[in-house]
């Protein structure tokens, strides 16, 4: 099943969650126990939960909300309005595409419209594998190594046909 790795459901297919870690309250609790002593400690609380349960799981809105003091409203908007932030997983892996002007002009569009084509997918989809996502991104600041790309969060430069194929099968390999 392609999946999407956001929650809007106008954006392809729903998700296959079994393919992600289940939830563990008491691994979510500790987590935002070692947050709190933090100043501003939302952000870095989220992006940690992520890290664990590969998204932010619906359970650990309303602990991270009375953790912090805030609304569970508060909590989801947050997670709602940065892109990075997913209710549903991710795939193992997660492949950024640069979107940007820089990188369009050197061949990005044409380059990810047939990467995407290889794979069966459309932006923000995973393959049926579960290995890989893939999702645009607007500047990665590699214009000068463009087209260029994020590899779970390691920068790409210079991307080529062979370069996107090496990389998925890498996610499918690990």
């Amino acid at each position: 099943m392609r999946t999407n790795g956001r929650t809007e459901p106008d954006r392809a297919g729903s998700a296959d969650e079994t393919s992600a870690p289940s939830f563990d309250a008491a691994a979510a609790q500790a987590i935002i126990a070692a947050h709190l002593g933090m100043e501003g400690p939302l952000l870095p609380l989220l992006h940690a939960l992520q890290d664990a349960f590969r998204c932010i799981p619906g359970p650990a809105i309303p602990m991270v909300a009375d953790a912090l003091n805030l609304s569970r409203a508060e909590v989801h908007g947050v997670v709602s309005f940065y892109h990075d932030f997913r209710r549903v997983p991710a795939a193992r892996h997660v492949l950024k595409l640069c979107r940007a002007e820089a990188c369009q002009s050197v061949g990005a569009s044409p380059l990810s419209a047939a990467f995407l084509r290889r794979l069966g997918l459309a932006w923000g989809e995973r393959t049926e594998d579960d290995a890989l996502s893939v999702e645009p991104v607007f500047c990665l600041g590699l214009c000068a190594c463009g087209p260029a790309a994020l590899y779970d969060g390691e920068p790409v430069g210079r991307l080529t046909a062979s370069v996107l194929d090496e990389l998925a099968e890498r996610a499918r390999r690990a």
